[in-house]
Formats: C-alpha cells, sequence, structure tokens
C-alpha cells in the first residue's frame, strides 16, 4: 500500500449521526448462554450472578482480553466480589446522598436507556431482506467501474525521473528499476499497485493511468509525492466483492443507520432549547429546533 493511495470495499460506507454516539456494534448471535440467574458467589449474603458477570464481561472482558478465559473469569468475579464490598462501605458513608454521585447516576441510566433502545431498534431492523437490498444497491455502483493495474516509480526530481524514463525507454525491467530506484513503500514489490479506480489515486496519477493502454510507459507524471513514471499492466471492469466478503460491513451499516434514523426521527419531535447561546448567536438550524420541527427529509 502507497502513501497516497487509499484502498475501498464496497461502498457500504455512510455518514451516520449515531456514529458520534460511539455506540459499539450490538451481538445479536450468540451460543447458548448460561443461566443469568445461577450464584456465582455471595458477599455478606448478597448474591452476585451469573447475570452480573455477563455484565463485568461487557464493560471489562476487552481489558482482560490478553487473559486465558479462567484467568479472565476468575478476575471478574473478584472484581465483583470487590465492588460489593466497596459498594456497602460506599453507602454507609452516605456517597449516595453527594450531588456529584446523583448526577453520575442520572448520567449513567440514561446512557443505558439509550444504548438499550437503539440496540432493539438496530436488532429489529437487521434482517436479510435489509441487508440485501444494501448490498445490492452498493453493489450497482460498483459494478462497470473502470479499475486498472499499474506499476509506478516514485522519485524526488523531475531529473530522476527522466533518467528513469530513458532506462525503461532502453529496455530496463520496470520491476527491477523500481526495487532498486523507487522511494514508494511498494518499491518491495515492483511498484505494484494491484487495481484501483480513478478515486483511489490522486487526480494527476489516475488522469495518466487511465489514459496508458496496457503495457505503456509514461512520461514522467508530477504528485504531491514527488514524481512518478507509470506502467499500466491490466484494465478491466471492477466487480463487487461477495456478498459473504463484505456480510459484517453491511451488518454493521444496516444497524447504525437504523439507528440513526431512529435518533433523527426522536430529535425532530423534540422541542430542544439551547439556553447557554444568545438569540442572535444561534444558527438558523439551532433556531429551528427550538420549536417543534417537521420530519427531517431523507
Amino acid at each position: 500500500m502507497t502513501a497516497f493511495q487509499t484502498r475501498l470495499a464496497v461502498s457500504v460506507a455512510a455518514t451516520c449521526l449515531v456514529a458520534a454516539l460511539t455506540l459499539g456494534q450490538p451481538a445479536f448471535a450468540q451460543d447458548k448462554a448460561p443461566d443469568p440467574n445461577t450464584v456465582i458467589a455471595k458477599v455478606n449474603g448478597q448474591e452476585i450472578k451469573q447475570s452480573d458477570l455477563t455484565v463485568a464481561e461487557e464493560e471489562l472482558g476487552p481489558s482482560l482480553a490478553q487473559l486465558e478465559p479462567s484467568a479472565r473469569r476468575e478476575n471478574l468475579i473478584a472484581f465483583l466480589i470487590d465492588m460489593k464490598i466497596v459498594a456497602k462501605a460506599a453507602e454507609e458513608k452516605k456517597v449516595a446522598d453527594t450531588a456529584d454521585f446523583k448526577n453520575r447516576l442520572a448520567f449513567t441510566r440514561n446512557r443505558l436507556l439509550m444504548d438499550s433502545l437503539l440496540a432493539q431498534e438496530g436488532k429489529a431492523a437487521l434482517t436479510d431482506d435489509a441487508m440485501k437490498k444494501v448490498y445490492e444497491d452498493a453493489a450497482k455502483q460498483v459494478s462497470g467501474e473502470k479499475e486498472v493495474r499499474a506499476r509506478h516509480i516514485l522519485v524526488p526530481t523531475e531529473e530522476e525521473a527522466k533518467a528513469i524514463k530513458a532506462e525503461l525507454d532502453k529496455g530496463a525491467d520496470f520491476a527491477e528499476l523500481a526495487m532498486k530506484k523507487s522511494k514508494d513503500p511498494g518499491a518491495a514489490d515492483g511498484g505494484d499497485l494491484g487495481f484501483f479506480t480513478k478515486e483511489q489515486m490522486v487526480p494527476e496519477f489516475s488522469a495518466v493511468a487511465f489514459s496508458l493502454e496496457p503495457g505503456k510507459i509514461s512520461d514522467p507524471v508530477k504528485s504531491q509525492f514527488g514524481w512518478h513514471v507509470i506502467k499500466v499492466e491490466e484494465k478491466r471492469d471492477r466487480k463487487p466483492p461477495s456478498f459473504d466478503d463484505v456480510k459484517q460491513q453491511v451488518s454493521t451499516f444496516v444497524v447504525r443507520k437504523a439507528q440513526a434514523d431512529y435518533v433523527t426521527k426522536l430529535r425532530a419531535a423534540a422541542k430542544i432549547e439551547r439556553l447557554d447561546i444568545k438569540a442572535d448567536e444561534k444558527k438558523p438550524d439551532a433556531a429551528k429546533s427550538d420549536s417543534k420541527a417537521a420530519p427531517a427529509k431523507k
């Protein structure tokens, strides 16, 4: 991969409002789960159940990923035991009565309510038909798009590029010359960039690469990265990846789009007042949100 090439998968990505909420992708298919009511331990008579362990795993599991399953389980149970003990001590010291605790508790409750409801909305939207439609729409955009497979040699100056072109005109092997003289990270592969579309390269590079016939070598081409000598190896119509190859990306898109649409719908129906901004400083969109708005256009 070069410093200026961006390789793209199927075009299923979109800007979603819910992405700003940093929500994780919910797991909807699981193996048979243990009984959540199973009591794992007791602390001063208070029960720690499998359901508590499940929540702890969701919250802390990533930080313990390097541990073996049995060690991770023991660490999580130890945490739950300590949490029960310390929480009891906090109650005795009336920590729950402080304003800071109440504010944090309210925030955590709202966040859990939000996450739970959006997870439900995402799960409801994740149907086979919805996934197939997203895939088919994206595949239509990809199918027929032209791709080029090319090699290039990148050097800092025009003089160096001209000298390299002269060597190639005399019969020098392009891949061997790329390995010796190219300053691009892909030099080790003989300057091979693989297949790419026009949008995946800087305009100056794409314009030349897509104008050349297979087997032809360009004159020096300047871009923001330096001077390139380009050889086109092959041209073809781009084919979309199979559904199975991008299934996870598609499911993520379907879930997050459903969540984003749901948040947008609720926001449009809500009365939102920004009291930290003076009326004459409000942006047009912000001013509109001070009263019940019509459903947002899609």
